[in-house]
This record gives C-alpha cells, sequence and structure tokens, in this order.
C-alpha cells in the first residue's frame, strides 16, 4: 500500500525591515535569476534587498 504523499509546505512571504520589500516564494524574483517557488533559504545568502540593498538578515518572515 503505498503512503498518500506529505503536503508542500505553503509559500512565504518575507519583508525587508527597512524598506518594506515583500520576497514571495510563490513568485520568486525572476529578474534577478531567482526561479518562482525558490524557498527563502534557497536564496543565496549574498543576495541583497532590491530596493535598499539590505542583506536576507534584515529580512522577516511574515505571518501566514
Amino acid at each position: 500500500m503505498n503512503e498518500p504523499a506529505a503536503p508542500a509546505a505553503a509559500f512565504r512571504t518575507w519583508m525587508c525591515v527597512v524598506c518594506g520589500f515583500i520576497y514571495d516564494e510563490a513568485q520568486g524574483l525572476p529578474d534577478e535569476g531567482i526561479a518562482p517557488g525558490t524557498r527563502w533559504e534557497d536564496v543565496p545568502d549574498d543576495w541583497t534587498c532590491p530596493d535598499c540593498g539590505v542583506t536576507k538578515d534584515d529580512f522577516e518572515m511574515m505571518p501566514l
């Protein structure tokens, strides 16, 4: 008997605490080479906010 597949975790959004830019995992940032569906933890560590230039350390996960 096959076990049902575990449901995929919901996509999350992350907000820059400096300028309010939103990174949406479902949408990604194709113009910056980040494909739709790219999880936050898979965004390169050296990536910076396209609006103000801060690092990932200055982003907070938004509540679902």
